[in-house]
C-alpha cells in the first residue's frame, strides 16, 4: 500500500499495526485557530483549507487488526470515534500532512491502554454499537451510517446520510483535505513529538446529508469545544475505506 506523502529512497519504519477502517463517517466544523494553539504539537503548524481551519469527528470500522502481523483475540473488529484536527510539518521530501487527536473513543479497554502507552494518544474505552445500511446495487448512491458510544448514562452518536456514490475526491477539494492525510502526530509526555505514518489508497468519498451529532460536547471534550460542535457540521463525507498500514511513531527530532 502506498499513499501521497511516502518518502523516496528512506527505509520506512516498522510497522506497528495492520487493519481494514471501514465506512468512515466524517463530520467536520468550522473553529476558530485560537481554540486549538495549545494542542498544536511541537514541530507542527496548523493546516488549513481555504483560509478556513477545521475540527471532524470520525467515526468508523476497525477490522482485522494485527498488531506487528499478529492478531490479538477478542481485539481484531471493534468501532472508533475520534475528535481530530488538521496540523503540517515541512520536511525535505516536502509539506507532510497529518492530523492530531484530541479524543478517540474505543469499546475496549485493552485498546485504549497500548495507544496511550505506545503513542500518548488520549484513548478512552466506552460501550460503543454501530448501525451501518451501506449503498446496494450499481448506483451505491444511498445509504446511512451510524456511530455510537455511553457516556455518563445515557447513549451519545453520530449519524451520516450518504446522498452519492463513492468518487476520488477532487485535487484541492474540501473532501481531499479532510481525507487525504498520510501522517500522524502526537504531543509527548515530556512535550517533544511523535510522528507516525498511516498508508492506504486514495479512499472513494461520498458527500453525506442529514450529519447530525448527538452528544454532551463539554463533558466529553471540553467547555472550548462547545460553540463549534453544537453548530450544525460545515460538511460530512462518508469514504469507503480500505486497507492500512499505521508504521511505529518517530520522535520528530528523529523523524526525515
Amino acid at each position: 500500500m502506498r499513499g501521497p506523502g511516502r518518502d523516496e529512497g528512506m527505509e520506512p519504519a516498522p510497522v506497528f499495526l495492520t487493519a481494514e477502517w471501514r465506512w468512515l463517517a466524517m463530520l467536520n466544523w468550522e473553529i476558530d485557530p485560537g481554540v486549538l494553539r495549545s494542542r498544536i504539537p511541537r514541530g507542527t503548524e496548523l493546516d488549513s483549507w481555504q483560509g478556513r481551519t477545521f475540527v471532524s469527528i470520525v467515526g468508523f470500522r476497525f477490522l482485522d487488526t494485527r498488531l506487528a502481523g499478529w492478531p490479538v483475540p477478542f481485539h481484531r473488529d471493534f468501532d472508533e470515534v475520534n475528535l481530530r484536527f488538521y496540523v503540517r510539518r515541512r520536511s525535505l521530501d516536502g509539506w507532510r500532512r497529518g492530523v492530531v487527536f484530541v479524543r478517540e473513543i474505543v469499546p475496549r479497554w485493552g485498546i485504549a491502554a497500548v495507544a496511550r502507552l505506545v503513542y500518548n494518544e488520549n484513548y478512552i474505552a466506552l460501550p460503543m454499537r454501530h448501525h451501518l445500511d451501506p449503498p446496494r446495487g450499481e448506483s451505491g448512491e444511498r445509504g446511512v451510517v451510524e456511530y455510537s458510544w455511553r457516556h455518563a448514562g445515557r447513549w451519545h452518536g453520530l449519524r451520516a446520510e450518504i446522498t452519492g456514490p463513492g468518487r476520488r475526491a477532487e485535487p484541492g477539494s474540501q473532501a481531499e483535505f479532510i481525507t487525504e492525510h498520510y501522517w500522524g502526530y502526537a504531543v509527548q509526555r515530556g512535550g517533544g513529538t511523535v510522528e507516525y505514518r498511516v498508508e492506504h489508497v486514495p479512499w472513494l468519498v461520498s458527500q453525506a446529508g442529514g450529519a447530525t451529532l448527538d452528544c454532551d460536547v463539554e463533558a466529553l471534550y471540553g467547555r472550548e469545544f462547545v460553540s463549534s460542535l453544537s453548530a450544525a457540521p460545515a460538511s460530512a463525507f462518508v469514504a469507503v475505506g480500505s486497507p492500512v498500514t499505521v508504521r511505529r511513531g518517530l520522535p520528530l527530532e528523529a523523524a526525515a
